[in-house]
């Protein structure tokens, strides 16, 4: 994971959190409009990066509660600058080692998951952390159906996870969830996978019992 920190550590820094914001503010953006927030509702994003989502989420009516954590103190260190509303809360940890005795109805995360030491370690605590009923929303673009992404790895030189739709599918299903998946696509985009293979999300749902 050091080596991960020092990436996002780094990024914080270069101007790189902030290209990330763009390069997914298309894609997130259609997805959060698909999630129904008309009920009162608590709100984690794992990997929050400078706090993008989190600013976002925060800003709807029925938010009660918006937490961002992520590994990078950097990362933290620049969305607490930009933090706007007091719902929001930053927080520098992760997920894995996170004691936190709150329960959220959702949890969202963007191109963070494939970072962890073990994903299924990363989904169990995620379902811990849901209430019952609640969704835990995950995005990706690097999944080996889209070959395009698939050497992000070898050129980054940094840990990730290179997974199948399929088997993603699978970690959400050991982990007790009932799964659903959407391709989000950019069809204006200038690269090729991103109109017409997208971003990736998985919906996991925690039962009701």
């Amino acid at each position: 994971m050091n080596g991960v920190r020092q990436t996002f550590d780094k990024w914080a820094q270069n101007g790189r959190a902030e290209l990330m914001e763009k390069e997914h503010d298309n894609n997130v953006s259609k997805f959060l409009k698909t999630i129904s927030f008309d009920k009162p509702f608590t709100f984690l994003d794992v990997g929050c990066g400078n706090g993008w989502v989190v600013r976002k989420i925060a800003k709807e009516n029925n938010c009660k509660k918006c937490i961002g954590i992520d590994i990078s103190k950097k990362m933290i260190v620049q969305a607490k600058k930009k933090q706007d509303n007091n719902k929001e809360e930053f927080l520098h940890v992760d997920i894995e080692s996170w004691n936190y005795k709150g329960k959220f109805n959702f949890i969202f995360s963007m191109e963070t998951l494939y970072y962890a030491d073990s994903i299924e370690v990363a989904l169990e605590k995620i379902y811990k952390l849901l209430k019952p009923s609640g969704q835990f929303f995950c995005g990706t673009d690097f999944y080996s159906d889209n070959k395009a992404t698939a050497r992000w790895a070898v050129n980054m030189k940094i840990q990730m996870h290179l997974h199948s739709k399929k088997e993603w599918k699978k970690f959400f299903r050991n982990a007790g969830f009932e799964v659903k998946t959407k391709h989000i696509k950019d069809l204006k985009n200038k690269k090729k996978w991103k109109r017409e293979f997208g971003t990736l999300f998985i919906t996991g749902t925690k039962p009701e019992k």
